[in-house]
């Protein structure tokens, strides 16, 4: 008799812990739910993105950077033979070009 009454005793102590477990993890994902549905709602308020990247993107390419000086053309017009090609192919030996 005695054994009974303390395994009744352990098993409503066991069942009111999984009804707390269950209950706090019940809570836990309907905080994380009201959380995630007022991100959509902020989000569905936002304007798209590539308008906002569009506007940057404007904004960005009519102002010069004032960290690199302002150059038009080449500083030193002689360097541009070494990025261009050979003037006359025919001339040209190298098996590249």
């Amino acid at each position: 008799m005695q054994t009974e009454r303390s395994e009744s005793i352990r098993s409503v102590a066991a069942d009111s812990r999984g009804k707390h477990r269950i209950s706090a993890e019940l809570k836990r994902l309907e905080q994380e739910t009201r959380h995630l549905e007022e991100e959509l709602d902020q989000l569905e308020k936002m304007e798209a993105a590539s308008a906002a990247c569009k506007e940057i993107l404007s904004n960005v390419e009519t102002r010069p950077d004032p960290l690199l000086p302002k150059t038009y053309g080449p500083a030193n017009p002689s360097w541009d033979q070494w990025f261009e090609g050979p003037q006359d192919k025919s001339g040209c030996r190298c098996w590249i070009l």
